[in-house]
């Protein structure tokens, strides 16, 4: 099994930064994180969950929604099974609830069914 953590989120102003992180443990399927494509997802109250950004295995391949281009950073550390949101100049409506999750099979990274396993979250308020 694989577990998921993440953690940095807060109350911050608009035109502000915040850095997610992620923290990975267990393996699956005798795969380590090192091999795993990872994505960010966020869900706003009352709305449902989103794509953010993802990464793949290695690194060398990085991938946003709309909203999130050239705002947002994704990156990994596989030495320390971590993953990485950078987020700056942030909106009120970037407010919600954040989301890491783990694909071990390679599918459409912008899917939410594509991910294996998920963290519990971590909660990001914009204020205006």
């Amino acid at each position: 099994q694989v577990q998921l953590v993440e953690s940095g989120g807060g109350l911050v102003q608009a035109g502000g930064s915040l850095r997610l992180s992620c923290a990975a443990s267990g393996r699956a399927s005798g795969r380590s994180f090192s091999s795993y494509t990872m994505g960010w997802f966020r869900q706003a109250p009352g709305k449902e969950r989103e794509f953010v950004a993802a990464i793949d295995w290695q690194g060398s391949k990085t991938y946003y929604a709309d909203s999130a281009k050239g705002r947002f950073t994704v990156s990994r550390d596989n030495a320390k099974n971590s993953v990485y949101l950078q987020m700056n100049s942030l909106k009120p409506e970037d407010t919600a609830v954040y989301y890491c999750a783990a694909d071990l099979y390679y599918n459409d990274y912008a899917t939410i069914n594509s991910y294996d396993y998920w963290g519990q979250g971590t909660r990001v308020t914009v204020s205006a």
